[in-house]
């Protein structure tokens, strides 16, 4: 944080957001509504100080809880006392970024959210937990819902699974039937499964959030499904194949691109968003085909390529010599493709039993 300051002619960063604190605390928590971008307890990084301003009404559970032995400061006004006017005196005279628009301070957010890309050690460590904890629950749902469950109940059967071990459940996505087909982007409904599910978690602690997808059939596969299935691996391979260090974002896209073509779907990119950069937010932009940014060792990404019927979606994290998937459990049914010389293993759409 201090090179920041220096490099940019700062004397103090505001940390707001949820995913800032989360990041900058080592993993710790400042939310109490769970539908905010913004937390509780704000961050006001000096590079000879550090302030918590909170409402004396959290201080106390903030601080033995969240902060303690971290080197803050306490602010604490009272809970109808003005927040921002405590904030605004800590800085009198002094030129502030800040991640949340804030008067007067320079809104930096994603300048800042930059910084939190390349993930150190520490935090690989906790994704790769958490990935297999997301995916499991996931994969586990799927073997375990059953026809007539709605997709309400679906989701707060998968709710459950990750909400016991501390994961907070940022996205729960579930459509059925001919759902999967009409929408991409779907929340659940009351609609009864009767064949078909997709089933979608983004799922956050410590602040990083893994996001995978997976796909349940009761009986035999129909014909379009069984082929679209092997075409869409080929797009999400050629997408995450291109995800190396050192290339634009946009290219990883434009090889996507080139494949929706190939296999014949080449308007569908059009119908959902692709994914992009994902670690502190589900994504923390999304790839677009003139955005910016290149792709960094040590980042993590989720791209969603879809075609009719079919997603793929699991989070990774970029290597120096290859990259690894973090919501790759073993576990699950996987559809095998070999490209360049090597074996791929994708996620299958799981057939069961209708009985």
């Amino acid at each position: 944080m201090e090179a920041f300051l220096t490099e940019h002619n700062y004397d103090g960063v505001l940390f707001r957001k949820r995913s800032n604190f989360a990041w900058v605390t080592g993993g710790k928590d400042n939310h109490i509504v769970n539908t905010t971008e913004n937390g509780v307890a704000d961050l006001f990084i000096f590079s000879d100080k550090k302030y918590c301003i909170t409402s004396k009404m959290e201080s106390a559970r903030i601080h033995d809880e969240e902060l303690a032995g971290l080197g803050y400061e306490f602010v604490t006004p009272e809970w109808y006392e003005d927040q921002d006017a405590a904030v605004r005196a800590l800085c009198v005279g002094k030129r502030i970024a800040s991640d949340t628009a804030l008067e007067p301070f320079d809104q930096l957010t994603g300048e800042l959210a930059q910084l939190r890309f390349t993930l150190t050690e520490t935090e690989q460590e906790r994704y790769r937990w958490l990935g297999q904890k997301a995916a499991n629950a996931v994969e586990e749902t799927a073997r375990e819902i059953k026809p007539g469950m709605t997709e309400f109940e679906i989701q707060a059967h998968l709710a459950a699974k990750v909400m016991k071990e501390g994961i907070n459940p940022h996205v729960l996505l579930v459509s059925t039937d001919e759902r999967v087909f009409r929408y991409r982007h779907p929340i659940p409904t009351a609609k009864k499964l009767e064949n078909y599910a997709m089933i979608v978690i983004c799922a956050e602690k410590w602040g990083l959030i893994a996001n995978a997808t997976r796909f349940v059939h009761f009986g035999p596969l129909p014909q379009e499904l069984a082929e679209n299935k092997q075409k869409l691996v080929q797009i999400d391979i050629a997408m995450n194949l291109a995800t190396r260090p050192g290339t634009p974002i946009k290219e990883v896209l434009e090889k996507g691109f080139d494949m929706y073509r190939e296999v014949g779907y080449g308007e569908d990119w059009r119908f959902l968003h692709q994914g992009g950069p994902t670690g502190y937010a589900t994504r923390e932009f999304l790839a677009t085909p003139e955005g910016p940014g290149i792709v960094h060792e040590n980042q993590a990404f989720a791209w969603n390529p879809a075609i009719r019927g079919i997603k793929s979606e699991d989070t990774i994290l970029v290597g120096k010599e290859e990259n690894e998937i973090l919501t790759h459990t073993g576990n699950w049914v996987y559809i095998e493709v070999e490209k360049h010389g090597k074996k791929f293993l994708r996620p299958d759409i799981l057939v069961r039993d209708l009985n």
